[in-house]
């Protein structure tokens, strides 16, 4: 029988990055049923070659609805309407690199109607 650690394969360890995907604010613009269902399709074939190649860690998409806590503990109804950029979501993916990382991100659905990804490193806190 042969033993074989991971020390001996010297992997390599990926690091993890945070895609923050924004879109512009579109008003009273309500998309059609077939035009969501498109849309999600996009997205599912985006995320699922991502998690195909064993890079997705997972993400979120936040609700409409929501509160918005300032200094002082000032807390208001948000996010506002009135916003330029509305936050879409996020994802968390596994690249060797920030660059790899803007690659992958290139293909985001969100850039095909004019919004945005940012993507940075993840910090990991351990508590």
């Amino acid at each position: 029988m042969i033993v074989i650690r991971a020390k001996q394969l010297n992997f390599k360890k990926m690091k993890e990055f945070i895609m923050v995907f924004r879109n512009a604010a579109m008003g009273d613009f309500k998309p059609t049923a077939e035009q969501i269902q498109a849309i999600e399709k996009q997205w599912a074939d985006w995320l699922g070659g991502i998690a195909a190649q064993g890079k997705y860690v997972g993400g979120t998409r936040p609700a409409p609805e929501g509160k918005v806590i300032s200094a002082g503990n000032v807390v208001t109804d948000g996010p506002y309407a009135e916003v330029k950029e509305i936050l879409m979501g996020a994802a968390n993916i596994k690249a060797d690199s920030l660059d790899e990382a803007v690659e992958i991100a290139k293909g985001c659905p969100i850039l095909l109607v004019g919004g945005n990804v940012e993507v940075r490193p993840v910090i990991i806190m351990n508590m």
